[in-house]
């Protein structure tokens, strides 16, 4: 499990890192910022970020529990 965290939290941050600045640096860094927060609070691996209207849009693979197949958590997040 301590693996899994450890590969996780690397995916996250080479994920975040690429992220793509075309709205604005300003903006850019605010959705990683939720990112990682959202990331943080769920667990699970960070799948997509991306702006739209206002709002950052972030979702991430969250494993199942036992026998549980993982889910897809998508939130939207104020910028």
């Amino acid at each position: 499990m301590a693996s899994f965290m450890k590969y996780t939290g690397l995916a996250l941050a080479v994920t975040v890192a690429a992220l793509p600045a075309t709205v604005g640096d300003a903006v850019a860094a605010d959705c990683r910022q939720a990112a990682e927060r959202v990331v943080a609070e769920v667990g699970g691996q960070l799948l997509s970020v991306h702006e739209s209207g206002g709002e950052c849009v972030i979702v991430v693979l969250v494993p199942g529990n036992g026998n549980e197949r993982p889910r897809k958590v998508t939130m939207r997040v104020a910028e």
